[in-house]
This record gives C-alpha cells, sequence and structure tokens, in this order.
C-alpha cells in the first residue's frame, strides 16, 4: 500500500463526515398512520352539527388553500364546518393544487379580490400543507390584504427535505423543492398574525418543520390528528376554529 494511503483515506472520511446528510424524515409508522383519512372523514361527517357549534364564528371571510396534488373537494368537510360555524369560507378556485407556478401568487390575489369585492375586507387564509406555503408568501406578497394565516401541517422551517413529499413535490412541480418559480422566505415570518397547527403523529412532515420556531410565527398549537386529517378529522376542524379564535384577539 502506497504510504500515503491512510492520509488520502483519512482525508477522505473527513470529507464525508462533514459533507451533507440525508434529512431526518417522520418515522414509517407515521406515514402509515395516514391510511386512517376514511375514518376521519366519517367521523367528521356524524360529528359535523357538533362541530359548528363548537366553533364561534365571526362572519370573517376566509380562503383555503389545498396541499399538493389535493383539490377544493378535499377541503370541503373543513370549509361546511366552517361556514355552518358563521365563517365564510371560500374555495381557491384553482383546481387541484400540482404545485407552484410562476403566476401562483398573482392567481391568489385575483381570488382574493374577488373575495374582498363586497366589502373589501381583509381576507384570512387557511392552508393545508404545501397550501400553507402559498398562504405565507401570499401574505407578505399583498399584506394589507391578509388578516391573518393558519397553516396545517406547513413546512416552513428546517430543511425543505425533511419530510416524505419532497421528492414527489419535485415529480410533480417540475422544481427543486428549495428554489420554486416565484420569490420564497419559508421562514421569514409573514407581518400578519400566523398560527402553525403542526401535530406529532403527522407522518408526512417532520413536526419540527410545521411548528416552527419563535420568530417564525406568532402560535402553535399542537393537534392529535394525522397529516391527512388537518383538514378532514374533527381534531384539525377544531384547532383550526382555535386558531381564528386566537386571532380574534
Amino acid at each position: 500500500m502506497p504510504p500515503y494511503a491512510d492520509a488520502i483515506a483519512s482525508f477522505w472520511k473527513a470529507r464525508l463526515a462533514s459533507g451533507p446528510r440525508a434529512a431526518e424524515r417522520p418515522p414509517l409508522q407515521h406515514l402509515l398512520g395516514n391510511a386512517s383519512l376514511p375514518f376521519d372523514l366519517a367521523r367528521t361527517r356524524a360529528r359535523a352539527p357538533q362541530l359548528a357549534q363548537a366553533i364561534r364564528g365571526d362572519g370573517r371571510r376566509i380562503l383555503l388553500i389545498p396541499g399538493l396534488l389535493a383539490s377544493e373537494h378535499r377541503m370541503e368537510p373543513l370549509r361546511a364546518v366552517l361556514n355552518a360555524a358563521g365563517y365564510e369560507a371560500h374555495g381557491w378556485g384553482m383546481g387541484r393544487n400540482f404545485g407552484p407556478r410562476p403566476d401562483s401568487l398573482e392567481q391568489i390575489d385575483r381570488r382574493v379580490d374577488a373575495i374582498r369585492r363586497e366589502t373589501g375586507a381583509p381576507v384570512t387564509l387557511v392552508g393545508w400543507s404545501l397550501g400553507g406555503l402559498f398562504a405565507r408568501e401570499y401574505a407578505k406578497f399583498a399584506t394589507r390584504k391578509v388578516g391573518g394565516v393558519v397553516t396545517m401541517g406547513t413546512p416552513f422551517s428546517g430543511d425543505p427535505r425533511a419530510n416524505h413529499a419532497w421528492r414527489l413535490y419535485q415529480l410533480v412541480s417540475g422544481f427543486p423543492v428549495d428554489r420554486p418559480p416565484f420569490t420564497c422566505r419559508r421562514e421569514e415570518k409573514p407581518p400578519v398574525p400566523t398560527v402553525a397547527l403542526w401535530s406529532r403523529r403527522d407522518g408526512v412532515i417532520l413536526p419540527r418543520c410545521a411548528k416552527g420556531r419563535a420568530g417564525e410565527r406568532d402560535r402553535a398549537i399542537e393537534v392529535d390528528c394525522t397529516h391527512m386529517g388537518f383538514a378532514a378529522a374533527p381534531e384539525g376542524i377544531l384547532a383550526v376554529g382555535e386558531a381564528l379564535e386566537a386571532m380574534r384577539g
């Protein structure tokens, strides 16, 4: 063996040890727990009147933004309960969410303008998963039109690859997970009231990335649900009601 072989081996060992490592992701058992979605939906349907009574709506206009590959139909259980509770919740009007596009914020802006047309009052944005990133960035894009942002299992903090969805995101959207096609400062808190809903049982997004750190959001609320349950399970819907109540002051 050449006399410098040990030195070369030591050099590469040190380089590999100091190089980038695979991002931490939620455990597999929590990912598999998302199969409970049909049961979550059934529980919500059975308890819808009670859920609406437990949430004190105040007529605020709310825009619901779905997650990656989800449609407006996916947000319907949440929208129905919020409307029955006294809010005015709207779908985002852009069909299925196939990831960010260069004009995504402009499209959301047009939808917000349509919702505000009658009163001119700010709109509160509620975004699930990737939809929460859209909501946070739009609140920086058009701050005066936004009354607050609620995120549900949204990976706005930490490593953008600390989840089980980033490869799917890149495949569907065609953009690197850390370089969307519009200005995005994920960890920067929007200049409006911001509440982050997160769950230890998320399974898709690493919980601490959805919880965020002090200064990245105003408040974080832990929810006992899966990632798919944020907009479907009674626990997730009640947590949205709690977040909206917190923004009321």
